[in-house]
């Protein structure tokens, strides 16, 4: 599609090639939407661009998400998109997701410019961040310093092989989307989960990896995406967020995560900016129900959302609770007496229960309510002890092999860095 295309730029003038961005972004988003679309878009851009002319972060945060629940919440969603003419398959996509996308982006670049000392970004700068097309749809959010610190410097140099990189990432993402196709037509492990009365003749072992694979598939349904639109911006010269962490690895709250862009967008001006060092249990309390509250808001509030929000909020702030109980001095003094392979034991058996607490969770954003308190149900009660200890067993395998696997690649990034220091 053509909004998937990166954008090529003279090589005589590569400060400049945001302006090329930008023209071919605005002509993409009027061929494709049409002019009303863009003025939408553009009349919250001047509004937010006028909010962080007064250089004050709680005005830019009430306005910013004031326009994003424009979007989120009725009647005003229906109301701006009846604006939009003409009918096809992927326009309330478009639509809501360059919408939403705009208000995140303009939001981070008001947030930006009221911490700079002297002056404000032009709203030059805040279109030509905005209307960079392989994020203006989908994502991901890259935050504005980021963005403008990358398509203004004049110097243009790929590192070692990293061609090659692209090239091979290019062909990987190529295999993952004839993947997801085969899943989409010849499995259904997404439509499974609405037939209760099936599903609740699946064993135990049968359940657990319908909804573990259920997470599968979202994530590499994330991961393709975000992964193809990371490559076209590499072309173009840009460091984009990563694609989100295989949901394999995750056993910790902290790092559970679909979009990595909205992540470090919400933890930079959200959760670190109250949270701040996250060593007060108060701060980060109100830092992870502001994150969440806000994150509601971009989800779109409904009764499954407020859930989920919920579940994970307080995984979250469960999970800094145990590790500030522990360490404390007895355990503190107990868990240094111990080996390192003894240590990681331990903490792995508290991130195997970490991981299924994140699988049932999200499984509600994915499937349903019932179908998550179905596996919940078969799982922790009436598969107890044998299903329940023999899953916790093997995922405590799993999260082992991770733990070791970590640890390899800090060792080696350790000696990278002392080779570098001696360079």
């Amino acid at each position: 599609m053509f909004w998937a295309l990166p954008t090529l730029t003279p090589p005589l003038s590569p400060q400049h090639r945001a302006v090329m961005y930008m023209i071919y972004g605005l002509l993409a988003v009027l061929a494709s939407m049409g002019l009303l679309y863009l003025m939408i878009i553009l009349s919250h851009c001047l509004l937010l661009y006028s909010v962080a002319l007064a250089k004050q972060k709680w005005l830019c945060y009430v306005a910013g998400l004031c326009c994003l629940a424009s979007f989120k919440v009725e009647p005003f969603g229906s109301w701006q998109s009846g604006f939009v003419t003409g009918a096809f398959d992927l326009q309330d996509v478009l639509f809501y997701g360059g919408c939403t996308f705009t208000i995140m982006r303009c939001m981070s670049f008001a947030l930006e410019s009221s911490q700079k000392e002297e002056g404000i970004y032009s709203i030059f700068d805040l279109l030509k961040y905005n209307f960079y097309l392989p994020f203006f749809f989908f994502g991901p959010v890259m935050t504005f310093d980021q963005f403008h610190a990358q398509v203004s410097t004049r110097e243009l140099r790929r590192k070692d092989d990293e061609m090659k990189s692209i090239r091979v990432n290019a062909l990987l993402h190529v295999g993952a989307i004839m993947a997801v196709d085969i899943f989409f037509h010849f499995f259904y492990i997404l439509t499974l989960p609405s037939d209760l009365k099936f599903v609740n003749r699946l064993s135990d072992w049968s359940l657990a990896g319908l909804a573990y694979s259920n997470l599968v598939y979202d994530w590499v349904k994330a991961a393709v995406m975000f992964g193809v639109i990371n490559t076209i911006a590499r072309l173009d010269h840009l460091d984009p967020p990563q694609p989100p962490k295989c949901i394999t690895m995750l056993y910790i709250f902290a790092e559970t995560h679909f979009d990595r862009g909205i992540n470090d967008w919400l933890c930079k001006y959200v959760y670190d900016h109250i949270g701040e060092n996250h060593d007060n249990i108060l701060k980060e309390l109100v830092a992870s129900i502001t994150t969440f509250a806000i994150t509601t808001l971009w989800l779109g509030p409904c009764q499954v959302v407020y859930i989920w929000s919920l579940v994970n909020c307080f995984g979250l702030n469960f999970e800094l609770w145990v590790q500030k109980f522990f360490q404390l001095g007895p355990f503190a003094k107990l868990e240094a007496k111990l080996s390192g392979a003894m240590s990681r034991r331990i903490r792995a058996a508290f991130g195997a229960v970490n991981f299924w607490a994140i699988v049932l969770y999200n499984i509600l954003a994915l499937n349903s309510l019932e179908f998550a308190l179905l596996v919940t149900k078969r799982l922790l009660v009436m598969g107890f002890p044998e299903s329940t200890l023999s899953i916790w067993f093997i995922t405590y395998c799993g999260v082992q092999l991770i733990k070791e696997r970590e640890r390899i690649l800090a060792i080696q990034e350790e000696e990278k860095g002392d080779k570098a220091k001696l360079e």
